[in-house]
Order: structure tokens, then C-alpha cells, then sequence
């Protein structure tokens, strides 16, 4: 990478203060960035972090109130212009040519659409039909009677049990298992007899879900991931949930069975979901939430077990206090004992 600070303002079209001749070598964080970097900050909480960063030129809004020795570039929008310059220096994104590896195992009856790219050692199973132009990783594995959508990336190692549904442009990363059956098991003479998960499951458009994520085929129907939801890395949906749309679930989050989220719910990193329950739309659950009850829409929760925002934030004030309150407990049965005993 070898630019000027002046060519950085030129192709983010920011307004430079500074050596417009500052050379610019590398792309990093405000705090990890070395001499010769270019680095950003999109949060005032970041701001301190000028005064020791070694970074050579900084991207910053155009209103942000802040001084600094090197170059500064304000923008309107420090994320987009910062994303702007990486995708400009850094190598392009890996491409996968069409066509089927010699080493794919396909059965006669898959349909396979145009320009696909079937990588090594993929193995795709009867009955499977795949849109065009999609991806299927190396060693991925399709289960019998799946349908796969266009424009789809399913990098290696992707399970795909049978007869799950992918609808258009879903981003399948690696270790991610769909259709695994669901956790049921009844008590039957004082054993654990497996109930017979026989449903499926179901992924919207413009899905992406991270590494080693799971989501469970439902007990009879469909476990549903609604268009357009973002699900992290290493997430457990169980049998027969409902995602809505426009989703949000950080990595460690788990649903258990039957659960459904509305659309524009956020559930941060490993929050709990108990069965059976209803999330209403717009919902944020904080991180390490537990939740045991419905939730309704627009409600901001917080704990374990979690409660709205607000009253969470008493609680662990009151419990912050317990010490002190008991002690305070102690001095005032120590002045009742001493108060009894005068009184006799």
C-alpha cells in the first residue's frame, strides 16, 4: 500500500488538515496502528486514544471536536470511508470459477443450476436441486432432497441434513450444521426414549449464518430463519423456533424449543432463551440475558433472570448495597436486643 494522506481524502472526499503528503503504508486500529497507518474512530469514547496512537493519519467525522499532531480526515461517515479505503488496498475477494471438481460426489437425480461451483470433495445426495450461481464449498455435505436458492455461498465444511430449504443469497460459513434433529426425548419406564423429529428447516433470503452455528430440524414442520436475520457465530436455535425477519443473534446465543422471535430482534451475546416463549418485534435482549417469560415488543431486557432495562438496573443497585444493608440490619437488631432488655 503506498499513498498519500491527500490521496486517502481524495477517494473518501474528506476534508484533509495535516501534510497533505503524509505517506500512508498500512490500514490498523486506533489503538494497534504503527507509524505509517491509517486509522479511524466513529465513537467520541475513542477520542482519548489520539493523544497516544501512532497512526499517521486518522479518519474522523467532520464535526468531531478533537486535536491531533498527525493528519486528520473528516468525514461524514468514518466507518464508510474507513471500509472504503481497506476494500481499495486489500486483496480482492476470493472468486469461485464455475464448475464441478473431479473429486465431488453427485447423484444422477441433483439439479444443478447455471454457473455453479461445486468444490472438492463436496457431496451432494439425491434429489437436490441447486440454484444458479451458487457456492458449495469443499467437503460440504447436502442431505437428500435439500433446495438451495441463487447466489448462495456455503464455504467448506457446511452440513445441510435433508430436506432443508435455502432461499436466495444465504452465507453459509464453515461448520454450520442445518437440520441435525431436535433435542426431544420422552420418559419411558424410567428411560430416555427419542421422539422422531420429522420436520425441517426453513432459511429466508439474504440470511447469513456464522461458524459452527446450529439450527435444529423442527419435531414435525418447520424450524424457520426469516429473511434477512444475522446470526453470529456458534448459536444453538432448537427444534420448531421461529426467527423473524431483519434478526440480530450474537455469538452463544441459545433458543430452546418452540420459541419465536418477531422481526428487528436484537439478542445479544449469549442470551438463554427458555421454550414456548414469544419475543416481540423491535426487542433487544442484553448480553447474558436469561429469559423465562414472553417479551413484548420494543422492550429493552437486562439479567438473569431479565427484567425491562430499567427495573434490571435497581435490582443490581440493591444487590451492590447488600453488604452495606446488612450491616446496617446487624446495628439495628444489636439497638432493638440493647432497647428489650432496658425495657425489662
Amino acid at each position: 500500500m503506498h499513498f498519500t494522506a491527500r490521496d486517502i481524502a481524495q477517494l473518501v472526499v474528506g476534508e484533509l488538515i495535516g501534510n497533505p503528503d503524509q505517506p500512508v503504508t498500512g490500514v490498523a486500529g486506533i489503538r494497534e496502528a504503527q507509524p505509517g497507518d491509517l486509522a479511524f474512530i466513529a465513537s467520541p469514547k475513542y477520542y482519548s486514544a489520539l493523544k497516544t496512537t501512532q497512526a499517521a493519519a486518522v479518519i474522523v467525522a467532520r464535526d468531531a471536536k478533537v486535536k491531533f499532531s498527525g493528519v486528520l480526515i473528516r468525514v461524514d461517515n468514518p466507518v464508510a470511508a474507513f471500509t472504503q479505503v481497506v476494500l481499495r488496498v486489500m486483496p480482492p475477494a476470493v472468486k469461485y470459477a464455475p464448475g464441478i471438481h473431479p473429486t465431488a460426489v453427485i447423484a444422477p437425480t441433483a439439479e444443478l443450476g447455471k454457473d455453479v461451483s461445486i468444490q472438492p470433495h463436496a457431496v451432494i445426495e439425491t434429489g437436490t436441486a441447486i440454484g444458479d450461481r451458487t457456492v458449495v464449498g469443499a467437503n460440504t455435505y447436502i442431505g437428500h432432497g435439500c433446495a438451495i436458492g441463487a447466489d448462495c455461498l456455503l464455504y467448506a465444511n457446511v452440513t445441510l441434513r435433508e430436506y432443508t430449504v435455502l432461499g436466495n443469497r444465504v452465507i453459509l460459513h464453515s461448520g454450520v450444521v442445518l437440520g441435525a434433529d431436535g433435542f426431544g426425548y420422552e420418559q419411558v419406564n424410567g428411560k430416555h426414549q427419542k421422539i422422531p423429529q420429522v420436520g425441517i428447516v426453513e432459511i429466508g433470503d439474504d440470511v447469513e449464518i456464522g461458524a459452527n452455528t446450529t439450527v435444529d430440524r423442527a419435531r414435525f414442520g418447520k424450524t424457520r430463519i426469516g429473511r434477512g436475520t444475522k446470526i453470529d457465530n456458534l448459536v444453538q436455535i432448537a427444534h420448531n423456533c421461529v426467527v423473524g425477519e431483519d434478526c440480530i443473534i450474537c455469538g452463544q446465543a441459545g433458543m430452546a424449543g418452540s420459541t419465536i422471535l418477531g422481526n428487528r430482534v436484537t439478542l445479544a451475546g449469549q442470551v438463554g432463551l427458555a421454550g414456548h416463549l414469544a419475543i416481540g418485534d423491535g426487542a433487544i435482549i442484553m448480553a447474558q440475558a436469561g429469559l423465562n417469560k414472553d417479551v413484548p415488543p420494543n422492550t429493552l431486557m437486562l439479567g438473569s433472570p431479565a427484567y425491562p432495562h430499567t427495573e434490571a438496573k435497581r435490582i443490581f443497585v440493591a444487590i451492590h448495597r447488600l453488604p452495606e444493608m446488612q450491616t446496617k440490619v446487624r446495628e439495628l437488631e444489636k439497638l432493638i436486643s440493647e432497647l428489650q432488655a432496658k425495657l425489662k
